[in-house]
């Protein structure tokens, strides 16, 4: 690297300063040290000190404001490790929501599947319940012929059938309010 040279003006004094930092940051540096005596200048005489050793106090004033900056550095790593320890954390509970919603959706996706073999299974058992009472009230209406013996036997089957209907009914309604409570207990909180 090359090293530069500047011809720079501190407490009313000009030096060459040279170095390998840019000649912006060399006036940048040169310039906040002629400000820091300065200042301390100003600060003595408005104590109502005389201005003694200028440059050693603005060297401790500038060794102060290195040594924060360092510590506000390590502040700032400190910070910076922990905002990545969160954001890991973040993106694990992200990923863990992501794979449970995946979850319910596929659950979801079985539920319905279930819930549309038990429909189909109720329109199966409607239908055969239909063409049975159809049967009966033919059967019914041949028996009419006088055959009282027959009559009651198929009075007795169709109360059956009647009872099997209320019972396929109750099944059919409980099946349902179970699919509701499977529903309701795997809903996402």
């Amino acid at each position: 690297m090359e090293n530069n040279k500047v011809k720079v003006k501190i407490y009313g004094q000009e030096y060459t300063i040279s170095g390998e930092m840019s000649k912006e940051e060399i006036i940048k540096v040169a310039t906040h040290v002629d400000m820091k005596m300065q200042e301390i200048t100003e600060a003595a005489k408005a104590a109502g000190a005389v201005p003694t050793n200028i440059a050693v106090l603005s060297a401790v004033n500038i060794a102060g404001e290195y040594f924060k900056a360092l510590d506000d550095m390590e502040e700032y790593k400190r910070m910076n490790a922990q905002l990545e320890k969160d954001a890991q954390h973040y993106v694990q509970l992200w990923d863990e929501a992501k794979k449970s919603y995946t979850e319910y959706k596929e659950e979801t996706a079985q539920i319905v599947q279930q819930k549309e073999e038990l429909l189909d299974g109720i329109r199966q058992r409607d239908s055969e319940i239909s063409r049975l009472k159809t049967a009966a009230e033919e059967a019914k209406t041949q028996a009419q012929s006088g055959m009282e013996e027959v009559v009651s036997e198929i009075e007795n089957k169709c109360r059956e059938l009647e009872n099997s209907f209320f019972d396929l009914q109750m099944e059919n309604l409980q099946l349902k309010k179970e699919l509701e409570k499977y529903k309701n207990n795997n809903a996402p909180m």
